[in-house]
């Protein structure tokens, strides 16, 4: 029994959890997570640029990435999406590519977007990691891309998108 509760307590400790309130409408959110003139904006690291980023929208679509970081070769991921409730949810598979093209460890990510009063709760689940390594850098990264979400949302909702 006590081998279980090991393997329970290390799956636990390999899922990404980020909750964020936005200040935005969840449509506009929802619309910032799925439209590629949006996600190019956001979806990768402060000083990392998106030069091709596309997919097929619908639950079974595909959806591919590559970031430009500063310095050093493009970084590759795809995956495909598994669930897709406008404006309420999204879940995808999540997998780098190495040099070849070929996936690595595949990972879930559940989003939910909940309405908070003209605002925008959104919760990101990603499990499960390899290792706690793994989800931590990946929490690195997404909490830049949440900063840069935060900036897009407001330049759209001023006009200066």
């Amino acid at each position: 029994m006590a081998a279980r509760t090991d393997v329970a307590a290390e799956r636990t400790e390999r899922v990404l959890l980020i909750t964020r309130v936005f200040d935005a409408p969840r449509e506009l959110v929802f619309k910032a997570w799925t439209e590629r003139e949006h996600l190019i904006h956001w979806m990768a690291p402060r000083g990392f640029t998106i030069p091709a980023a596309g997919g097929d929208l619908r639950p079974g679509g595909a959806w591919t990435t590559t970031m430009h970081p500063p310095q050093g070769p493009d970084l590759r991921l795809q995956g495909v999406y598994r669930e897709i409730v406008p404006p309420e949810r999204l879940v995808f598979t999540h997998a780098w590519l190495d040099d070849e093209g070929k996936p690595g460890h595949e990972t879930l990510v559940t989003v939910t977007f909940a309405e908070r009063g003209g605002k925008t709760e959104v919760t990101l689940r990603q499990a499960e990691f390899e290792s706690v390594a793994e989800r931590d850098g990946h929490r690195g990264g997404w909490t830049e891309c949440f900063e840069l979400l935060a900036e897009r949302l407001a330049a759209l909702q001023g006009g200066r998108a």
